[in-house]
């Protein structure tokens, strides 16, 4: 086993096919995406002990909402720390490791659902399956790239298009499954977790089996090696302890935060959001379609976005995200208060159209920037900006919701001043994005940045 995944044994050989590689991406990308249908699960598990309506003891949206952002943070965490790790062992060892991960994770939750020990569904799902998701959401991004020096931005949205339709398989296959393992008046959440482990390690394992990477040298048919664009023909890859020392990586750790951030807390609490801002309008299956339908946006605005980024640059791209989506969250509660569903998942459905977009553009952003040698172990330390959006998106939208209702506001129009702030943590991301600039020859060793006609003395 451990012969078998060495990266030497995932080196294609002559003639080898590079579009074979995607599906691999997508094995594993499809499966930790079920991360985003996590919400299906919240108002099942406020139920686990009263049935059809919660006791006392069962858990509050709050409390619940805490497992999604967990798994979030430890993602950040987990691609930070093993992004080095990955660079060396290759994209199969790190799949593997991805699936034990995550496939574990919802064995262990299933333990804590039928105990009701909340605390291990947040080692279980957030701690193990968060890992998971790290490793898993990194492994074949760096790969996908080597294989289209031509196209960077489309190849990441091949991979990370995945991740953001994982939801629209699992949120009806999950709703499907609780109501075929469970019993009346009580959700079959524990079993749903356990078929749901094994049926996602499975096709992990799958992905690592078939994944490949290109011999060293490797560039595609007629492709001649050529200098990032605005960087200096000797600026060189920067590693990660070299990326850390300049401003475009903080710079860029804030883009990714804010516009994530913008858009997490909603999809994170997306199901039970619908239900109560159209209360009595949409029921818990058309709420898991209405996420699924996000899914569907989020997973086609990776791939549209991202290959849009090769054709206008990857900073345009970011400027019509935070410009489009500043727009759309001053609309959203408008939609609510007119009560026109349809134009409240439109709106939603651009906004994590763009969501999505910013996470497949920015590797090739990092590409761009720093160089393609270390852009795994550099992206990974960059998703920890994914970690703080995971806290503070949830956060916004749970608490400043249970704020509003206690102090006397309608559950439709709890969410208003949380879609404003969003709107404006859009703004600052757009300055943010319109402050990084390309680096110069000289920051690659850490001298101060020159210009291109400047020359150190």
């Amino acid at each position: 086993m451990a012969s078998f995944l060495d990266r030497e044994r995932t080196v294609a050989g002559p003639g080898f096919n590079r579009w074979l590689v995607p599906p691999a991406a997508l094995c594993v990308h499809l499966s930790i995406g079920q991360a985003y249908a996590f919400s299906v699960f919240n108002l099942p598990m406020t139920r686990l002990l009263g049935g059809t309506t919660p006791s006392p003891d069962d858990w509050s949206l709050a409390e619940l909402g805490w497992i999604f952002s967990i798994a979030i943070v430890f993602l950040g965490i987990a691609s930070a720390i093993f992004g080095s790790w990955l660079d060396r062992v290759g994209p199969r060892r790190a799949m593997f490791t991805a699936a034990c991960c995550f496939g574990g994770g919802f064995l262990v939750s299933a333990v804590g659902v039928a105990l009701h020990q909340l605390w291990i569904i947040y080692l279980g799902y957030g701690v193990l399956g968060g890992c998971g998701l790290g490793i898993g959401y990194i492994s074949p991004v760096k790969t996908l790239m080597s294989w289209f020096p031509d196209r960077p931005g489309m190849a990441t949205g091949l991979a990370i298009m995945g991740f953001g339709g994982g939801a629209l398989i699992a949120s009806p296959l999950s709703v499907m499954l609780m109501q075929a393992l469970g019993t009346a008046g009580h959700p079959g959440v524990a079993p749903t977790f356990v078929v749901l482990g094994v049926l996602y390690f499975s096709f992990m394992i799958f992905g690592a089996t078939i994944v490949r990477v290109p011999p060293a040298g490797w560039l595609p048919a007629g492709m001649v090696a050529a200098p990032r664009p605005g960087v200096a023909a000797n600026a060189g890859d920067l590693d990660p302890d070299q990326a850390l020392r300049t401003p475009q990586f903080y710079l860029l750790w804030w883009v990714l935060c804010l516009n994530v951030t913008a858009g997490i807390g909603v999809l994170g609490q997306a199901s039970a959001m619908s239900q109560e801002m159209f209360h009595g309008r949409i029921s818990a299956t058309a709420a898991a379609g209405f996420v699924g339908l996000l899914s569907l946006f989020n997973m086609v605005g990776r791939f549209f976005w991202a290959s849009t980024s090769d054709l206008i640059g990857r900073r345009a791209t970011y400027t019509i995200f935070f410009l489009l989506g500043i727009a759309l969250y001053a609309v959203v509660p408008s939609t609510a208060q007119a009560g026109s569903v349809v134009l409240f998942v439109l709106c939603y459905g651009v906004i994590l159209s763009m969501y999505g977009g910013g996470f497949a553009t920015i590797p090739a952003y990092l590409r761009d920037v720093f160089g393609l040698q270390y852009v795994g172990a550099i992206h990974g330390r960059l998703l920890t900006a994914w970690s703080a959006a995971g806290i503070f998106g949830p956060v916004l939208v749970n608490y400043i919701r249970a704020y509003e209702i206690a102090h006397g506001v309608a559950r439709a129009d709890s969410y208003t001043i949380t879609m404003y702030l969003m709107a404006g943590l859009l703004l600052i991301g757009l300055i943010c994005n319109l402050l990084v600039r390309p680096l110069r020859a000289p920051a690659a060793v850490g001298l101060p940045t020159l210009s291109l006609e400047e020359k150190p003395q």
